[in-house]
């Protein structure tokens, strides 16, 4: 069961932070901050090259408190490494194949990040737990989870890229899924995170109960 309940744990949470550190302290202080707010969820960017040793220091110090996942995965061998490490989910900015197979594998949810309908579906097809609207998702805006979710309405999309406080309603209203945050959930004092969390929080809390 554990994919399954990693997925839910995503999605009831619905933002995730997307951590690019060049420190293990800083990657655990942005951890606490996150955890602080009431967002247990993070995604530690492979474009790094000690993710893993992030992802591994998070998982070793917080456990279960935090769901810590891998992004930026671009290929199987990345996805095993990462898995090693303690990642509980996968993001990839691009569907791949092998990746797929891996976290099915293992169990691991896998967010493959898609440009067209065909690539969201092939996703689909090959187990993705949720599909990654990525890069479009900067060009569309939030309308973009409404245009993939006629066809397909129990799509399920996480995106990143131009979400803020002010429109994160926004893409919420148009059916997103789990929403990526980077600089309000990655910069700042631990304070300023858990502040911001908080208020996202808020926000998907009062929209999903309204």
């Amino acid at each position: 069961m554990f994919k399954a309940e990693t997925t839910m744990r995503m999605y009831n949470t619905g933002a995730l932070a997307i951590v690019r550190v060049q420190t293990i302290e800083r990657g655990l202080e942005i951890a606490e901050g996150c955890l602080n707010g009431g967002i247990d969820v993070l995604e530690i960017s492979y474009t790094l090259n000690n993710a893993g040793d992030v992802i591994e220091a998070i998982a070793a110090k917080y456990g279960k408190d935090i769901c810590v996942g891998a992004g930026t995965v671009l290929d199987s061998e990345t996805a095993r490494h990462a898995i090693l490490k303690g990642a509980q989910f996968i993001i990839a900015p691009n569907y791949d194949e092998g990746v797929a197979k891996i976290c099915n594998r293992y169990q691991i949810p896998y967010a493959s990040g898609c440009t067209s309908l065909t690539e969201a579906v092939n996703g689909l097809a090959m187990g993705a737990a949720f599909i990654k609207a990525f890069p479009v998702s900067d060009f569309y805006g939030s309308k973009l989870c409404k245009v993939f979710k006629t066809p397909l309405p129990n799509m399920p999309i996480l995106a990143s890229g131009g979400i803020t406080l002010s429109n994160l309603h926004e893409w919420l209203e148009n059916g997103v899924d789990v929403c990526g945050f980077g600089g309000l959930l990655t910069k700042g004092t631990k304070e300023e995170i858990a502040e911001n969390a908080k208020a996202i929080r808020n926000i998907i809390t009062n929209y999903r109960n309204k």
